[in-house]
């Protein structure tokens, strides 16, 4: 018996260590786990911290649903001895082709490659038919910001964003790649 449901036109990319998987209601805890440390949750714009019973359920259960306006993958390493969930990497679908890349990583994780690696895979995989994916970092996260220049997004400019862990505006990077 199998008690996931596989999300309808969500595709799973294959990479040599990982796959991007649609999220499934077992990875509500590692997600809990995971975005509930301060240091994952303040380079987002929504995750907030502490987080709040009931949040992680919620994201799933929106990851899951059909009629949904962003699709989200875990980064599954069990395929090469990994966890389940090393983190997640998702495309907000906005207007004329285009969408928002975005994603975390779990501590354990950091400065191992993954996340672009992930990214690279999203990019080639481009499962929305995009013809151009957009990234966003906060600017005292040059971390991310190499994750995306290593995937071949340009800088486009300076804005801000709120954090919803920081309670604040803060200033961001903006990044495009042309895909079509």
């Amino acid at each position: 018996m199998k008690l996931d449901t596989i999300i309808a036109d969500q595709p799973v990319v294959e990479t040599e260590r990982f796959d991007l998987r649609p999220l499934r209601r077992s990875d509500q805890g590692l997600i809990e786990l995971y975005a509930g440390d301060e240091r994952v949750a303040r380079m987002t714009t929504s995750i907030p911290h502490p987080l709040p019973p009931g949040l992680t359920e919620a994201f799933v259960s929106r990851a899951m649903a059909e009629e949904r306006e962003e699709d989200i993958w875990a980064m599954d390493g069990s395929k090469s001895g990994g966890s389940e969930l090393m983190g997640v990497i998702s495309l907000q679908k906005m207007d004329r082709n285009q969408s928002e890349v975005g994603y975390w990583v779990a501590p354990i994780y950091w400065n191992t490659g993954l996340a672009s690696d992930a990214v690279q895979a999203l990019v080639e995989a481009n499962p929305l038919g995009d013809k151009t994916m957009f990234g966003s970092v906060f600017q005292d996260n040059p971390a991310s910001a190499r994750v995306l220049t290593h995937c071949g997004f340009e800088y486009l400019g300076d804005a801000e964003s709120f954090s919803v862990a920081r309670d604040a505006t803060v200033p961001t990077w903006t990044y495009l790649k042309k895909l079509a």
